[in-house]
């Protein structure tokens, strides 16, 4: 697979525990930065902060809902990297194979 800046994105964007916390909690259902802050140790600004970034890397997207404005998930960017790691894992399954034939 190809070297990639929207995948270098995602996996920037997946490093940060707090971001990881969001998704998990977007993965829940669509919700706001102020429901999200409620959830977490960290203000509303930061939370907006991180969702920026997990946009940024298309992997949440936001519609007005009434005043509020709610988060969801997008599943393209998180499909592209769980393709990258299957590439990367299947590569090294092969490469252990082979050495696993050659050391007894």
């Amino acid at each position: 697979m190809p070297e990639s800046p929207q995948l270098d994105a995602v996996f920037a964007a997946l490093a940060d525990p707090t971001r990881r916390d969001v998704v998990r909690a977007l993965g829940h259902a669509p919700t706001s930065a102020s429901e999200l802050a409620t959830r977490m140790p960290v203000s509303r600004q930061a939370i907006a902060k991180h969702l920026a970034s997990l946009a940024a890397a298309g992997l949440v997207d936001s519609a007005r809902d009434g005043r509020q404005v709610r988060y969801r998930l997008t599943p393209g960017a998180f499909g592209d990297a769980v393709d990258w790691m299957t590439e990367v894992g299947a590569a090294w399954d092969t490469r252990l194979a082979a050495l696993r034939r050659r050391v007894p």
